[in-house]
């Protein structure tokens, strides 16, 4: 009697995928995937799953690699473990619309012994020698990527037809409005929403466009107006103060004429460009449901603020100047100077000074070289100080720095001293480091594991609903952007925690003095000595305060005060 063989049980696991995030609340695409996806498996008496499923919610298979795709890359990883044989899709686009990286994905699950299968073709997985199978393959993932390609073209054809007739494009309401149920469906039967003007902070909008058309004041200026009055602070976007850029983005946005626009950015390299108005998409005729800003107003506050802006940046009787520029590059004390009344880090700046040479009539500029306070340059409340000229603060500095040098030489044994103190700070910072890290590590866990449920939280298998382990997620995710600034802001005092004892005696044997230091070498050199010697700078209209890193009073009898004056 002949034995009948038995065939071999294949492990199967199955990936689903909505691209939206509306389909992922909706769930009825989700829950139709799964159900064909279980029956397809059970009708092969040789498969038997184990339970595990793949899941993707709002990501999108045309715009990500494979690469980039959590989900394939954690089926990847099982695959290379050997914890199944068959992967089964819905359909082929469940999987990707990247002809290229997609074919890639199924030949290196091919390699690990995993096939993969759709629903409705079976195994899409060819053999490495089959060479009408992989032209099939290319064919077929070449033709989502065009169908995705074609359907983003007419997405955005579309969007600037209903732009040009006044509809509103979705997404975040502007200031000045919030969305409401519109009772109308699309017809992907999801309820569509509508622009309604906030009284309150349309009457915010209307006094920033008095300012700029009547005043004339700038983005900057009419931010700092508002964070003056309490009132007006607390109408900001978040509650939180009103910065220039804000500023800028409602007086040039058309929305506020009633005339809702598309292509005011692009995605160009892989950034948002915000594009010149002449080529953005406007409504031909305005909503007066929506108008905040009469046409006449609007339309004189865009001209005026051209003038402006030409003004700035080419005035006739600066043509054809001949510039002499003294900003060599990133000023020497920029990665520790801060400003003194709000205390944010200075950025590199630079003030234009012009003059006519008597003998030839020749007009020439010089670029002065300032450190300036950003905050202050985009409204936020603030002392009037907000730059300071760098040859009027870098002396003041560089003259402390030689002092400070001088009470260093005074005793000979101090370099030691300093050596074994920094060495004990700098095994205080990696301890500190260690355990910052495995607190990271242990967040990122945390999350890894949270995202592993998100399978039964949408079948309703776990405690906690898919919003709240959302909402858990996100939270973690902030948590763990929060750690590693922590982290790398150990990292980065690590690396100027020491001044060596061999650079000590470096410094004595070929710098004669600081002063001839600071006026000889070069920038990059400055912010070296800087870095090694000083923690913290902050400047202030009437003085400077200096905080070294190794506190002299600690080793010498005579104190230093910390405390300079700084011209304007």
């Amino acid at each position: 009697m002949v034995k009948k063989e038995t065939k071999a049980i294949k492990r199967v696991r199955t990936l689903l995928r909505v691209s939206s995030h509306q389909q992922l609340e909706a769930d009825g695409d989700l829950k139709l995937q799964r159900q064909i996806v279980s029956d397809y498996v059970d009708q092969h008496e040789d498969w038997e799953s184990d339970g595990k499923e793949y899941f993707e919610g709002g990501i999108s298979a045309y715009k990500n690699s494979a690469e980039d795709r959590a989900a394939l890359q954690e089926a990847y990883k099982d695959a290379e473990n050997k914890e199944y044989d068959v992967l089964v899709i819905y359909k082929d686009d469940r999987l990707g619309r990247q002809m290229l990286s997609t074919m890639q994905y199924i030949m290196a699950l091919k390699v690990l012994g995993v096939d993969v299968y759709t629903v409705k073709d079976g195994c899409i997985s060819p053999e490495a020698d089959d060479i009408m199978g992989l032209i099939m393959l290319a064919l077929r993932y070449g033709s989502a990527q065009k169908s995705s390609s074609d359907t983003g073209m007419r997405v955005k054809d579309t969007a600037q037809k209903l732009a040009a007739v006044g509809k509103f494009m979705g997404g975040k309401a502007p200031y000045g409005y919030r969305l409401e149920n519109s009772g109308e469906l699309s017809k992907h039967g999801r309820l569509l929403k509508t622009l309604v003007i906030c009284p309150d902070e349309a009457e915010i909008v209307q006094y920033m466009y008095r300012l700029s058309l009547n005043m004339e004041f700038g983005s900057v200026k009419i931010a700092k107006i508002l964070n003056e009055n309490e009132k007006h602070r607390q109408l900001a976007p978040d509650k939180k103060n009103w910065r220039g850029e804000t500023i800028t983005s409602i007086l040039t946005n058309p929305i506020y004429s009633g005339r809702t626009a598309y292509k005011r950015r692009e995605k160009i390299n892989g950034k948002y460009r915000t594009l010149d108005s002449k080529d953005w998409i406007i409504a031909k005729e305005p909503n007066e449901t929506i108008r905040i800003i009469d046409d006449d107003t609007w339309n004189r506050v865009q001209d005026k603020r051209a003038l402006r802006a030409g003004r700035y940046t080419k005035k006739l009787e600066n043509q054809n100047v001949t510039v002499i520029s003294r900003n060599d590059g990133m000023l020497p004390l920029i990665d520790i100077l801060h400003c003194g009344y709000c205390g944010c880090k200075m950025v590199n700046g630079s003030k234009y000074n012009y003059w006519t040479i008597k003998d030839t009539g020749e007009r020439r500029t010089s670029k002065i070289p300032i450190y300036k306070c950003n905050q202050a340059w985009q409204g936020v409340p603030h002392d009037k100080t907000k730059q300071f000229r760098a040859d009027k603060v870098d002396p003041v500095v560089f003259n402390v720095l030689s002092e400070y040098i001088d009470k260093l030489q005074e005793n000979e044994d101090i370099f030691q001293l300093i050596n074994q103190k920094q060495n004990e700070e700098k095994r205080r910072k990696e301890s500190e480091l260690a355990k910052e890290q495995k607190e990271l590590d242990k967040i990122r866990n945390g999350i890894a594991v949270m995202k592993s449920k998100i399978p039964e939280a949408i079948t309703g298998n776990y405690a906690l609903t898919i919003e709240e382990l959302m909402s858990a997620v996100r939270t973690h995710e902030k948590q763990e952007q929060e750690q590693q600034d922590k982290i790398n802001q150990i990292k980065t005092e690590l690396e100027h925690s020491s001044v060596s004892v061999k650079e000590w005696e470096e410094i004595h044997q070929k710098l004669p003095t600081w002063k001839e230091i600071f006026q000889n070498t070069d920038v990059s050199r400055k912010r070296v000595l800087v870095n090694k010697l000083i923690e913290r700078i902050d400047i202030r209209k009437d003085k400077i305060n200096i905080r070294f890193k190794i506190n002299l009073d600690e080793f010498l009898q005579s104190r230093m005060s910390m405390d300079y004056g700084v011209p304007e």
